[in-house]
């Protein structure tokens, strides 16, 4: 499930992340929510290793992390594509 769950927080959070950050980017829309579905995943996966908890479903904590994954990749994405 945990898997599965980042995917689909990855996918809101690249939509939040383009909202959090606007502009134009190398890539348009789809390329931003593949980065967010990327940054979830990285993002649970790194705060799992930190310790920030287990990636275990849909709650608060989860998706806060899949949207912070998803604005440092963007921006990461932004800073190498310019």
């Amino acid at each position: 499930m945990g898997f599965f769950a980042w995917i689909i927080f990855g996918l809101i959070a690249g939509i939040i992340a383009k909202l959090i950050m606007p502009g134009k980017d190398p890539g348009g829309f789809i390329i931003t929510i593949i980065i967010g579905i990327l940054g979830a995943v990285v993002g649970g996966w790194i705060g799992t290793a930190l310790g920030f908890g287990s990636v275990d479903g849909f709650n608060l904590g989860s998706f806060v992390i899949a949207v912070l994954g998803a604005i440092v990749l963007l921006v990461l994405y932004r800073v190498v594509r310019r």
